[in-house]
């Protein structure tokens, strides 16, 4: 068990740095290419069924439907990715949008995107030791880093479409 851990942690380390390194790098990146969509509503729309999947999940573990919370577990990480590649995709196809609200909305813009996206950085390593407590069978520490794990998914999930919403209308598309 201790060399499983240690063989796992090693890569939770690994994916918690290299992601963000290189989401950031990608981001330099640009690509002269017009996707046949416009991809914000879409990843936007995944991290609204993230979110809902995510507190279907509670209730399946709180409900003792072990079965229905794994699957649903795996759906939001598979999602999560999704939501990552199509974002990743978006801004290396185009250019950035800018904010144009004033006054307490712009304020409260900034919050959410700012909080956004450091919590959606700090939750990769959450949900990644809340998955490898998961699938070693660790279900009491599984279910101590969990209460932290969800809120944060949650947050980062809800305040992804609460950030498009607030800056659609400002994309030219």
């Amino acid at each position: 068990m201790e060399k499983i851990s240690k063989k796992y942690n090693t890569w939770i380390i690994i994916l918690s740095i290299a992601i963000p390194l290189v989401v950031a790098l990608l981001f330099s990146v640009k690509i002269d290419l017009k996707l046949p969509v416009f991809l914000p509503p879409i990843y936007a729309t995944i991290n609204a069924f993230t979110a809902v999947i995510l507190i279907i999940a509670l209730w399946a573990v709180k409900s003792k439907k072990i079965r229905l919370h794994e699957k649903l577990m795996k759906t939001a990480i598979v999602f999560s990715v999704l939501f990552l590649l199509l974002y990743v995709l978006y801004h290396m196809t185009s250019n950035s949008t800018k904010f144009g609200g004033e006054g307490p909305i712009r304020i409260v813009y900034f919050i959410l995107l700012i909080s956004h996206i450091l919590l959606s950085i700090a939750v990769i390593p959450f949900v990644l030791i809340t998955y490898v407590r998961a699938i070693t069978n660790n279900i009491e520490l599984h279910k101590k880093i969990a209460k932290y794990t969800f809120p944060i998914w949650l947050y980062v999930a809800i305040s992804g479409v609460l950030v498009y919403i607030l800056i659609s209308p400002y994309y030219h598309h």
